[in-house]
Parts: C-alpha cells; sequence; structure tokens
C-alpha cells in the first residue's frame, strides 16, 4: 500500500522503495483514497465558489495529488505516438524533457474537458472514487497484460505481473462506487474509464508494441477524462 502511494502520487509516505509486484494489487485502493480526497475537494468547494471556481480547483488538486505526474506521461506519449516517427524515434521522443505541439494541444483539450464536465456537474465523491479506482485499475492491467519496451525504468518492476484479479476486484469496486453515486449514467461512466485506457494502451502496443510508464499515466488520465465527458453528458 505505502509503495503504491509512493508510486502514485508525491505524498511522503516514508519510503523510496520501488514498487515490486505486489503494489499492483494495491492501485485501485490507492484510486480510490485519490478519487475520495478531490471528490471531498469539489464538494467543499462547492459550497464556497461558483461551479466554475470549484471545478478549477478540483483540477489543481488533481495536479497536486498526482505531482503532475500523469499529465506529463500523458505529453510524452502524445509527442511519442502521435507523429508519424519510426519506433526508435517515439521512444527517444518520450523520455526528451521538452515538450512539443502535440503534447501541448492534447494537454489542453484534456484538462478543458475535464473543467468543463466538472463545473457542469452536482458534486460526487463516490463518483470520483469510483472513476479514479477505475483508472488506477486500467494502469495494474496494463502493466501486468503488456510487455515494457525499455531496457530499464521504474515501471519495470511491475511489468508482468497476474493482472487478472486486480482487473476482477477493481472492476467490480469502480463499477459498484459508480453505481452507489447515483445510478446508470454514474455506472456507466466509471466503466467508460476501462474503455478510454485501454484504448491508449492499444494504440501504444501499435505504436512501439507495449507500454512504458508515461503510457500509464497517459491511460489513466484519457480513461477519467472519457469518463467526466459521459458523466456529465444530457442524457
Amino acid at each position: 500500500m505505502i509503495r503504491a502511494l509512493a508510486f502514485l502520487t508525491p505524498l511522503p509516505v516514508g519510503t523510496t522503495a520501488p514498487p515490486d509486484r505486489r503494489t499492483l494489487a494495491w492501485f485501485p485502493v490507492v484510486g480510490a483514497l485519490i478519487g475520495a480526497v478531490l471528490g471531498g475537494v469539489w464538494w467543499g468547494a462547492d459550497r464556497l465558489w461558483p461551479a466554475p471556481v470549484a471545478a478549477a480547483l478540483v483540477v489543481a488538486a488533481d495536479l497536486a495529488l498526482t505531482g503532475i505526474l500523469h499529465i506529463d506521461g500523458l505529453i510524452d506519449t502524445a509527442d511519442g505516438l502521435l507523429p508519424h516517427l519510426s519506433r526508435e524515434r517515439r521512444l527517444i521522443v518520450m523520455t526528451q524533457p521538452d515538450v512539443g505541439a502535440f503534447g501541448v494541444a492534447v494537454a489542453i483539450v484534456v484538462i478543458g474537458l475535464r473543467f468543463a464536465a466538472l463545473a457542469t456537474m452536482t458534486p460526487s465523491v463516490l463518483l470520483l472514487a469510483g472513476i479514479w479506482c477505475a483508472s488506477r485499475t486500467v494502469m495494474a492491467v496494463i502493466a501486468g497484460a503488456l510487455p515494457y519496451v525499455r531496457d530499464e525504468g521504474l515501471a519495470a518492476t511491475v511489468a508482468g505481473t497476474a493482472w487478472q484479479p486486480i482487473a476482477l476486484y477493481g472492476l467490480i469496486a469502480s463499477v459498484s462506487l459508480g453505481a452507489f453515486a447515483g445510478g446508470r449514467v454514474q455506472e456507466a461512466a466509471v466503466a467508460a474509464t476501462f474503455a478510454g485506457g485501454l484504448a491508449v494502451a492499444l494504440f501504444a502496443r501499435k505504436r512501439i508494441g507495449g507500454f512504458t510508464g508515461d503510457v500509464l499515466g497517459a491511460a489513466g488520465v484519457i480513461g477519467e477524462t472519457v469518463a467526466l465527458v459521459i458523466a456529465s453528458a444530457k442524457w
């Protein structure tokens, strides 16, 4: 649990040890905790400020709780996977610290969609807990199911983990939280997290043959964004 917190957040949890294969089993739990905290921020901010300000605070809180790690992964993944490049060049681009046009454009669109979706919904702690639980479950599934494409790296320590049990309990937990949040729309939104995240994984598999740590972050962020957009739809 502590290693999962250290891997997924910048919180000072008392360890600098890299994650191991047992760490992945705690990803859904940590995701649910992060989502619940964000839901609490959303609920409290909504009572003090207009909806757009509350939504902006939730987006900012998410960036803080993840140390901007996952949005950075999204940017690097966009810069590496979207342009017309060779596989080797894609992997090099994803390690470089500078940001390209693809990464900037994708980050602006994603952050804008997250803000807009949150600004049009009634705050729900359970909904965000379910979505973030699902997004971290997707990360665990990708790490276990796809090959790691680099020779070394932090994510290499969790590659090849048995992912099926994690997927099962993460799916049940996240969708249940969505159902408790208010019904079929929220339940469908949480389930869509898996579709969005796994779409990123399949795209990465096609482009570079597997996953990197950046791909894990991108899959989580895209999955969450898809879920928020669906949850805010006028059904």
